[in-house]
């Protein structure tokens, strides 16, 4: 059997591989080192370009499964690729934990006032009386109760909180109050200070967070993205941050990244930028190397692979 891997980690791979296993290198350019014409499956590095997937599509006809790293795959699915029918499997739960544990970050950053408290100690400036709040007690709303969003809900919930989540298919879930339909979280947003993001981008979700939404949060609610910038309609936050219809919002994802330097969403007092870094730990690529590992020894004894993508939902 005949596989493409990414350069970037190929060698890694191979040492893990049957003997019968036949190995090309792929480069972020799509520069394929070898004939891939029978090559069957193919794993994609992390910011994969359109231009290189589609020069791997083309140089391998005889294609049948492709393994992405990331949860993710709204990049991926270009109708050149929706020609060719392929199973897509993605990295979803690799990323779960040091998400999960970012998140943890933000709400605390907020509720303890952490910016302020920089601030001071860089002034010398010995100032009690900050309102600092608890988490215990608040309401956390999670849109998109997958892998990430239940990571997310671990943790939380052992802050004492309160626990809501929406999705595609909803059912009781482990550290979650309650969890709704896709079209029904708007129904929380007056009993949530805090709603994170975790869905993935699809048509459906794309502009999720527009103008009319927001006007349904909370005053004091605050907006964690840490899934994709195109889901929240950025003008639209950028309104209800500096007119205080929300309290404020931690983005590590935005609608163009990286974000422009002209962007007023940098200068906001109430807002916490961060470069798309959440998921990002030593441990990841342990993680994704092992999910693929695993589904090749699937693949390789005609087995249900894991994490296969439904790729008219988009994940």
């Amino acid at each position: 059997m005949k596989l493409i891997l990414p350069v970037e980690i190929a060698h890694e791979i191979e040492a893990h591989l049957p003997e019968n296993t036949i190995v090309v290198r792929v480069d972020s350019e799509g520069n394929i080192n070898g004939d891939a014409t029978d090559a069957e499956v193919y794993f994609s590095w992390f910011y994969l370009k359109p231009t290189t997937l589609h020069r791997v599509l083309d140089a391998a006809p005889s294609l049948r499964w492709h393994h992405a790293p990331n949860a993710g795959v709204n990049h991926i699915l270009t109708p050149k690729y929706l020609e060719r029918d392929l199973i897509l499997t993605n990295g979803a739960g690799v990323h779960g934990i040091p998400i999960a544990e970012f998140v943890i970050t933000y709400l605390l950053a907020y509720s303890k006032r952490l910016p302020s408290l920089y601030k001071l100690q860089n002034e010398h400036n010995w100032q009690r009386g900050l309102p600092i709040q608890e988490l215990f007690g608040k309401t956390l709303l999670i849109i998109g109760a997958g892998g990430i969003g239940q990571e997310i809900a671990v943790r939380a919930k052992a802050f004492g909180m309160r626990i809501f989540g929406s999705s595609r298919h909803p059912e009781p879930l482990p550290n979650f109050d309650k969890v709704v339909r896709a079209n029904e979280w708007k129904q929380l947003l007056s009993e949530s200070e805090f709603v994170v993001i975790a869905a993935p981008l699809t048509p459906e979700t794309k502009g999720l967070i527009d103008l009319e939404t927001l006007r349904l949060f909370r005053p004091d609610s605050y907006l964690i993205n840490i899934a994709r910038g195109a889901i929240v309609d950025e003008s639209a936050l950028t309104k209800a941050l500096q007119e205080g219809w929300i309290a404020g919002a931690a983005l590590d994802t935005v609608f163009t990244e990286p974000l422009p330097a002209e962007s007023p969403l940098w200068t906001l007092p109430n807002v916490f930028i961060t470069p798309h870094c959440s998921g990002n730990s030593p441990r990841v690529k342990e993680r994704t190397i092992a999910l693929f590992l695993e589904n090749f020894t699937r693949y390789r004894q005609g087995q249900q692979l894991r994490n296969v993508v439904d790729k008219t939902a988009g994940y």
